[in-house]
């Protein structure tokens, strides 16, 4: 492949490989084939709960047999509705070494994304978190699922850390289910109920079901073969579900850990990044399991106590988006912290600003770190990152140069045609980690990967950037219509859908405005059928729909009713005039505006400094 394209970037590598050999088989067996060389090193750390690779390696054969008691069969899809917790990371791969297909949802879904995403996939096993589960049920009768496994947050906590967290992460919407009982304790609670339901059990019960599996496991699974689906808006902002094999895994845990060239045995990861997003169950999880690092899981982040989990773990490594570098530099309570430790720090899922870059890197300076933080570029549907900053090579701007076996190349929008160095174009990727396709989605995968004269499959991103001479790659923008909130992507035509087809609404723009913790966030404009119901009523029961419907971070912040839309000549609606708009209002920024806000900065952010400022702006 090197041969065919031109690759100027390798005159940049230090000491990593141009080319690695990947291995025809499953990411269980590369995670066991690693693990065999460091079996007593630390696999994950949950709070406290530490267990070592042999230990991992016996409760993913636990689950293995569980999953076969179960009749999971090669092929069935398994869905993982979880956040960062062990049984989330031992069902990937029990379902991976048993040859089955991981469906990764976000447990914050809305209930009808989660019934598309069931269906899509064709899903008849649910492991699923419980306090999502309340929404599950709602819609479970219209899917083929045949068996929910329910899991509590704190069920591999130690016992003393599961009562402090019960005492303080009651989340509001699941009190009210359970009566303000312990959500960490919801199977326990209505343990009798989920006993005698044939259609659910709890963990452990679970658990038991493979201790009477006695037959040996079949493992002996391909790099071709479909091993987890993650769900992307993609170049068009419907939710599709994207097909990642055993190789792209594969070939992206070697290539991170060969490119990133600071990641060491033993280092300790934190695993911010959710294992439903490409970023962290590629890198965070897969990547770390592969070199015999530590994986230390949280289910959740919170910006006001982060200076405790550094001083708990002291990781080596940091992978995160620019919003949380931004928390930990307005966070007075690392003042007078050292953070020496910190070997590598890694941020993805969001541009990261010049001016973000070289604060944060004269604040690691400061606490006496010797690294910097760098910049990865990629998407689901290769695999997460597949671009990185070199260790020894930064430009401004730039995010680096790409991975061991990955190509670039920047070309017309909409066509194959490639353009000069320096001259901005279209993104494209080809190499090991490109997705296999889009799940029963045949238009949208053509669209997306296509075949170039030179007989290599491109991945056509939706994004603009330009390439260097010497092959550094700068992203300048998105030729789809996307919102990068908190390092999640929001699709504006998939909200868009779900404000029109309510009934007093005839039409409605959603475009990205400027957030103050987000960096962006979503504001719709709304024209109604009929100006004169325009009220609060009407707003109230528009916003109803789109709480039920779409995940809680991809609500809009703000809504404003217009009598009509501008619009291009050809009569489509022209958002990036409403997005001028916003950027020239000499007023506040719509988002201050929003009764709501104080409220959703509360839940998704804890940060009392934060609050403060924009209660203290609301009084000014």
């Amino acid at each position: 492949m090197g041969k065919t394209i031109k690759a100027p970037w390798y005159q940049y590598y230090d000491q990593e490989r141009q080319h690695l050999e990947y291995p025809n088989f499953s990411a269980y067996k590369l995670i066991e084939y690693t693990a065999s060389k460091h079996l007593t090193n630390i696999s994950y750390n949950y709070y406290g709960n530490k267990k070592t690779y042999y230990e991992f390696l016996k409760q993913i054969d636990e689950v293995a047999r569980a999953f076969k008691a179960l009749g999971v069969k090669h092929k069935d899809v398994v869905s993982i509705c979880m956040p960062n917790t062990p049984e989330g990371i031992i069902s990937f791969y029990a379902v991976n070494k048993i040859g089955a297909i991981a469906s990764m949802i976000h447990p914050l879904s809305a209930e009808n994304e989660i019934k598309h995403y069931l269906n899509i996939s064709k899903t008849e096993w649910l492991i699923c978190v419980d306090f999502a589960y309340e929404k599950v049920e709602r819609i479970i009768k219209e899917t083929k699922v045949k068996k929910s496994v329910l899991v509590g947050v704190g069920e591999s906590m130690p016992p003393i850390m599961k009562s402090i967290y019960a005492a303080s992460n009651v989340p509001k919407s699941l009190s009210k289910t359970i009566n303000n009982l312990n959500p960490l304790n919801y199977i326990n609670v209505d343990s009798e109920v989920v006993e005698n339901n044939k259609k659910r059990m709890g963990w452990k019960e679970f658990i038991r079901l493979g201790k009477d599996y006695t037959k040996e496991i079949d493992d002996d699974f391909k790099g071709k073969e479909i091993a987890a689906i993650l769900y992307s808006g993609g170049t068009t902002g419907t939710p599709k579900g994207v097909k990642l094999t055993n190789l792209n895994l594969n070939a992206s845990a070697m290539q991170n850990f060969e490119h990133v060239g600071c990641l060491r045995d033993k280092d300790k990861v934190l695993a911010i990044m959710p294992i439903f997003h490409g970023f962290g169950l590629a890198v965070c999880i897969h990547c770390v399991q592969y070199f015999g690092g530590t994986s230390i899981l949280l289910p959740q982040f919170d910006a006001r106590t982060f200076e405790k989990i550094m001083k708990k773990y002291e990781p080596n490594v940091i992978v995160g988006v620019p919003t949380l570098f931004e928390a930990m530099l307005s966070n007075k309570n690392f003042r007078f912290m050292r953070l020496d430790y910190l070997t590598c720090v890694i941020s993805g899922g969001d541009t990261l600003s010049i001016d973000l870059k070289n604060r944060f890197d004269e604040w690691l300076k400061k606490h006496h770190s010797n690294t910097t933080i760098r910049e990865g570029y990629g998407l689901t549907e290769c695999c997460a990152a597949s671009c990185f900053t070199p260790l020894h090579h930064y430009r401004p701007g730039s995010i680096g140069i790409p991975y061991p076996d990955m190509y670039y190349k920047i070309v017309e929008d909409g066509t194959e045609k490639e353009v000069p160095y320096g001259q901005e174009g279209e993104i494209v990727i080809t190499g090991p980690t490109i997705m296999d396709g889009y799940i029963h989605n045949r238009k949208e995968t053509k669209q997306t990967l296509r075949k170039h004269r030179d007989g290599h499959i491109w991945l056509h991103t939706g994004d603009q950037g330009i390439m260097d001479k010497d092959g550094f790659v700068y992203f300048k923008g998105r030729l789809k219509r996307m919102i990068i909130s908190s390092g999640y992507n929001i699709y504006p035509t998939n909200i868009e859908n779900v404000i029109d087809s309510h009934p007093e609404v005839k039409t409605s723009c959603v475009i990205g405005i400027p957030h103050p913790y987000k960096v962006m966030a979503a504001k719709a404009f709304i024209v109604l059928n009929n100006p004169h119901k325009e009220s609060e009523e009407t707003l109230n029961s528009i916003k109803s729909l789109v709480e039920k419907n779409l995940a809680r971070f991809s609500w809009p912040v703000a809504y404003e009713f217009r009598k009509e839309l501008p619009k291009t000549l050809v009569g489509k609606v022209a958002y990036n005039v409403l997005i001028h708009e916003e950027k020239m209002k000499a007023d506040k920024p719509t988002w201050e505006k929003d009764n709501d806000l104080l409220e959703q900065v509360e839940d998704e952010t804890n940060s009392n400094e934060l609050i403060d400022n924009l209660k203290k702006d609301k009084e000014d």
